[in-house]
């Protein structure tokens, strides 16, 4: 799916494989070992305005006013890990006369996509591996193909499997595969690999620090055996804990480095809100609850309960790793982690997932009505997440970290469907029938208003338009008076044109209604008019509002949000209309 579907690798800018967060941990890469220069990050201008991995503005890092140097936004776990295939990569463009050897371009792409391809197949082989341990083949079959293909694991393996999460993945099933060992056969070595994957996991993401519960509580059959089996190896696991620091030593000595300090928060103004964790949201929202966009883990979820009655010494390890794992997840502010196809954060926990998957798995294979409905519903899932991956990139339809419960009901399970649905993403009061009654009560096309000038366009109709660029970004307000008796809907209708499209929707042109008795807001609602506009496009736009019965007026405004993408809007008209006769 990666390499026919949608290789990211032949994408340009935001689609890129090296773009958004991927392009901030591979940053690292082109700083140290192509231009030499990790703190003064001389050459990001020009890599970001041929390749634009971000929107315009420089992600990857921030500049450290005590020291004056460049921070890496992103821990290095990442940076080390795509290191071989940057190494083969740099070299085949050096002897290349196609391709730059600047770190950005085909040949890097590709590398890190085909060697993220080749993770995402390793850690399968792992997870397969590590559950073969304790089920048969069907349990562990069923619940691969589960998680494979009806969860976002697959979207961040065979797609977008540069980001952190499929790398963590495979790590979990290989510290797993070595704690078994351990415990098999505790030896140093099997000790230092268990720290050397911890240390290199945190590295990776500092919260990944949580699967050190994995090998401290694996296999216990009790606190007093599992402290005196400890006791007894105190020196292996002594040694692990020296691996974890030393590999994340790594980090501290590169801040060390770059600001002459030994701890630097990165990520600036986001943090953790510890006592108000957003877990409603990130479970169950629209805009992107975990189990609304992999309900397929449901059936994980009840699988706790199996594990616990067949095999009740995995059930600490898992258990208490998986509600501590969620509930860190969720208490990071930002918890649509920049907009993901469902909630990206937990694909790696999938590995531990497993687990219960395969218990309610083996469970039900022994069941006859509920073998057929597990089954059917393995199927029903997978469409659904083929669907949902599909709308994520090529259909279009899914937009992420955008979706409400209205849009996301029109548009499920459909392959197309009008424009106008895009609405739904700002507002739920879209009128879909035909009006009846319609009567105008106002119309302005701006011949005679005092606009701004400086407008690069030529006026839509007549004298002038109303124009909004960087230097006027929002119009005048529009007050409108309302006699709302009689009917249910008010609808403004405007003629938009632009050239460039704005597609950050943050600096879309808003397009506002706001309902109004006296002094008091009823309600203010918008849509953004680039979602509705194609590149160099002109459109007959319109925004409903349902009228409230004691509303007295109506203001109408639009602002462009500093977008520096002019829009020209004219002929302004507003009605007023039924529902229904």
């Amino acid at each position: 799916m990666g390499v026919g579907y949608f290789p990211k690798w032949t994408q340009p800018h935001t689609q890129a494989t090296l773009s958004w967060d991927v392009s901030g941990y591979y940053f690292y890469l082109p700083a140290f070992f192509i231009y030499g220069d990790p703190k003064k990050l001389a050459f990001k201008d020009e890599i970001l305005e041929k390749y634009l991995p971000t929107w315009n503005d420089f992600q990857q890092g921030w500049l450290d006013e005590p020291s004056g140097n460049y921070v890496m936004k992103y821990s290095s776990g990442m940076a080390i890990m795509y290191a071989p295939a940057f190494a083969i990569a740099h070299q085949v463009a050096k002897a290349s006369t196609r391709w730059p050897a600047d770190g950005f371009s085909r040949p890097y792409q590709l590398a890190i996509g085909l060697e993220s391809l080749l993770v995402a197949l390793l850690g399968l082989w792992f997870l397969r591996k590590i559950l073969r341990v304790y089920f048969g083949e069907w349990p562990t079959a069923a619940a691969l193909v589960a998680i494979v293909f009806g969860t976002n694991f697959l979207n961040y393996s065979a797609i977008s499997g540069a980001m952190t999460h499929n790398y963590l993945f495979a790590l979990y099933a290989v510290l797993i595969w070595r704690t078994i060992l351990f415990y098999q056969k505790p030896t140093s070595l099997n000790a230092a690999c268990i720290g050397a994957l911890v240390g290199l996991m945190a590295l990776t993401r500092p919260t990944e620090i949580l699967s050190a519960l994995i090998p401290l509580l694996w296999g216990m059959e009790g606190w007093k055996s599992r402290l005196g089996f400890i006791q007894k190896h105190a020196g292996k696991y002594a040694l692990a804990a020296a691996t974890t620091l030393a590999v994340g030593s790594v980090q501290l000595m590169y801040w060390k480095w770059v600001t002459g300090r030994w701890l630097v928060y990165s990520y600036e103004d986001q943090g953790f809100s510890w006592l108000h964790p957003h877990l409603m949201d990130g479970i169950f929202s629209y805009k992107s609850g975990w189990l609304v966009y992999s309900p397929i883990l449901i059936f994980a979820l009840a699988g706790f309960w199996f594990l616990y009655r067949t095999r009740r010494t995995l059930f600490p390890a898992i258990f208490t790793f998986f509600v501590l794992f969620t509930y860190v997840t969720f208490a990071w502010d930002e918890w649509l982690y920049g907009g993901s196809l469902g909630q990206r954060a937990m694909v790696q926990s999938y590995a531990v997932l497993a687990f219960p998957m395969a218990a309610f798995a083996e469970y039900a294979l022994r069941k006859g009505r509920l073998k057929w409905f597990f089954g059917v519903a393995i199927l029903l899932f997978s469409y659904y997440n083929l669907w949902l991956t599909h709308q994520a990139h090529k259909g279009g339809l899914l937009k992420v970290g955008q979706m409400t419960g209205a849009y996301f009901w029109k548009i499920l399970g459909k392959y197309d469907v009008p424009r106008e649905a895009e609405k739904l993403l700002d507002t739920e009061e879209v009128f879909w029938g035909d009006p009846v009654g319609k009567t105008l009560i106002y119309e302005n096309n701006f011949e005679t208003d005092t606009l701004p000038g400086g407008c690069p366009f030529p006026p839509i109709e007549g004298r002038q338009s109303l124009c909004l660029t960087p230097e006027h970004s929002g119009s005048p307000l529009f007050s409108i008076p309302l006699k709302p008796d009689g009917f249910d809907w008010v609808r403004a209708e405007i003629t938009a044109q632009i050239g460039k499209r704005e597609d950050n929707i943050w600096k879309m042109t808003e397009f506002h209604l706001r309902l109004k008795r006296g002094n008091q807001t009823i309600k203010d609602h918008k849509i953004r008019l680039q979602r509705l506009l194609d590149w160099g496009g002109r459109a007959r736009l319109f925004h409903d509002l349902r009228l409230s019965s004691d509303a007295d007026r109506l203001d109408i405004y639009f602002t462009n949000n500093n977008s520096n993408k002019p829009i020209l809007l004219d002929e302004m008209r507003v009605f007023l209309f039924r529902e229904k006769n």
